[in-house]
C-alpha cells in the first residue's frame, strides 16, 4: 500500500515535469488508451468477459467512463495552471463527495458525526490553503485550484456511479477498462479539438510515459482493486490518504515548488477531515465510537 502511495503522488509529479514536451491532455489520453489495451489483455486472460451494448453494465459503464473522463480533463488543465502539490491535495478530496453522494442513494451509508466534523475541517482547510481572491478577479493559480476540486468531485460521483448501479457486481478489471477507454477517446478528441498536440521525444517524456502506462494505469489500478478485495477497505482507505502527503512532498523536492504555514496548515486541515470521513468504520473501531 505504501508503493501504491508513492506510484499515485508521483505520477502528478512527471506529468508536470514533463508538461511543456508532453502536453498532459494528450499524455492522459494516450496513457489510458495503452493501459485500457493492457487490461483488456488482462481480462481476456482470466476470461472476465467483455463489453457489448447488451451488456448490463454498459450504460452505467459508459457513465462513469464519461465521468472519469471528465475528471481527468479538468486535472489535465489544472495542472498547467497550478502547483502539483495543491492539485493532488484537492484531488484528494474525492472521498468527501463519494461520502455525501452515497448518504443520499444508499441508507446505510449514512454520515456519522465524526464524518461530518471531517467534512467541515477539510472544507474550512481547503478555504484556508487555497483561496486567495485578488482584486484583479481569479488568478490562473486559483483558477487551476478550483478546476482541481471539481475534478475530486467528478471522482467522488465516479465512485457514487459504481457503488449505486450494477457496476458494482461487475469484475473490477471491467469496471476499469470502461473507464479507461472512455477517457481515452475523448481527452483525445479535446487535445485535436483544442490543437493541444505538443509533443516532443526527450528521453524524460518516454520514461515518463512508460512509468504513467505501465505502472500507473496497468499495475497500480489492478493491484488497488486486488486489494480491496483482500483486505480491510477502510485501513486501506485511511492508508491511502499518505499519497497527498508523499505529493506535496515529492513536488517540493522534485519540482522545486515551495509552500508556506498557510498551505501546510489547511492541507493538514484537509488531510484529516478526509481521513475522519473515509477511515470512520476503522477509527470508530480503534476507539470506541460505536455508531455515533
Amino acid at each position: 500500500m505504501t508503493l501504491l502511495c508513492v506510484i499515485w503522488a508521483t505520477q502528478q509529479v512527471a506529468l508536470k515535469a514533463t508538461a511543456a514536451d508532453f502536453s498532459p491532455m494528450l499524455q492522459t489520453s494516450l496513457r489510458c488508451g495503452f493501459g485500457a489495451l493492457l487490461v483488456s489483455l488482462f481480462v481476456l486472460v482470466r476470461r472476465q468477459g467483455g463489453f457489448t451494448h447488451n451488456e448490463p453494465t454498459f450504460w452505467p459503464g459508459a457513465f462513469a467512463g464519461l465521468l472519469f473522463a471528465s475528471e481527468f480533463m479538468l486535472a489535465a488543465i489544472a495542472i498547467e495552471l497550478t502547483n502539483v502539490a495543491h492539485l493532488i491535495v484537492l484531488l484528494y478530496t474525492a472521498p468527501i463527495f463519494a461520502a455525501i453522494g452515497l448518504a443520499i442513494y444508499l441508507p446505510n451509508e449514512r454520515l456519522h458525526r465524526p464524518q461530518w466534523l471531517g467534512i467541515l475541517l477539510a472544507f474550512g482547510g481547503i478555504v484556508i490553503a487555497f483561496w486567495e481572491p485578488t482584486d484583479e478577479g481569479l488568478s490562473d493559480g486559483l483558477v487551476g485550484d478550483l478546476l482541481a476540486l471539481a475534478a475530486g468531485a467528478i471522482w467522488g460521483a465516479t465512485t457514487v456511479v459504481v457503488r449505486t448501479t450494477n457496476l458494482t457486481r461487475a469484475p473490477a478489471a471491467l469496471t476499469l477498462i470502461y473507464q479507461l477507454v472512455a477517457c481515452f477517446v475523448l481527452l483525445l478528441a479535446v487535445a485535436w479539438f483544442t490543437d493541444d498536440l505538443r509533443f516532443n521525444p526527450t528521453p524524460l517524456v518516454f520514461t515518463s510515459f512508460t512509468f504513467q502506462v505501465v505502472v500507473v494505469s496497468f499495475f497500480s489500478y489492478l493491484v488497488w482493486f486486488w486489494m480491496l478485495k483482500t483486505y480491510l477497505a477502510s485501513r486501506l482507505g485511511v492508508f491511502s490518504f499518505l499519497t497527498p502527503v508523499l505529493g506535496v512532498v515529492l513536488s517540493v523536492w522534485l519540482l522545486d515548488e515551495s509552500f508556506g504555514p498557510r498551505f501546510a496548515g489547511g492541507t493538514l486541515l484537509v488531510v484529516t477531515g478526509i481521513t475522519l470521513v473515509s477511515g470512520h468504520s476503522f477509527i470508530a473501531k480503534k476507539l470506541g465510537w460505536g455508531s455515533r
